[in-house]
């Protein structure tokens, strides 16, 4: 039973990179229905990557995969919001597509909760697109707050959540 156990462990990019990459561009056409604004908001894959290893280095416990014994079947990226620098911005949520709607959902959470607590911040966001109606509905469910329309993307919703205590 033990080997199927979950964990989360730092990003690998001597490793895995690849794999952040295809995780990332899936959740662009999760959300977005093509990978076309993975390849704007990051002009290249290295540019990509480089921007996982400076956060990683910024804020350890940032980045991790979900493991479920031997292999990789989530990730989350996180830090800081950009113009809130006490409040946390979810950058990515993602499981593999066998691993969703098993239930595994939650420990994504669990962790960005956990991460934020032990950073004492109190509240995060996310981004979400509107066409995305399973993640809306499990944002929701965890506990996300659709703050409406984002004014610098207005095709995007932001989502916040405020963390109780740990």
């Amino acid at each position: 039973m033990s080997g199927n156990a979950l964990r989360f462990e730092p990003i690998d990019l001597s490793r895995h990179a690849d794999l952040c990459v295809r995780f990332r561009i899936d959740s662009y056409v999760c959300s977005l229905g093509s990978s076309e604004k993975f390849y704007e908001h990051n002009e290249t894959v290295q540019g990509y990557i480089d921007w996982l290893r400076k956060r990683m280095q910024e804020l350890p416990g940032s980045c991790v995969h979900l493991w479920k014994g031997d292999g990789i079947i989530g990730q989350l990226e996180m830090g800081r919001y950009r113009t809130i620098p006490e409040m946390g911005y979810v950058n990515l949520y993602y499981l593999v597509p066998e691993a969703r709607g098993t239930g595994i959902s939650h420990r994504l959470d669990d962790y960005v909760r956990q991460f934020y607590s032990a950073l004492a911040l109190k509240q995060a966001r996310l981004n979400v697109s509107p066409t995305n109606e399973r993640a809306i509905r499990y944002y929701e469910k965890q506990g996300w707050q659709n703050l409406g329309p984002d004014p610098r993307h207005p095709e995007m919703l932001v989502f916040e959540r405020t963390f109780g205590p740990a």
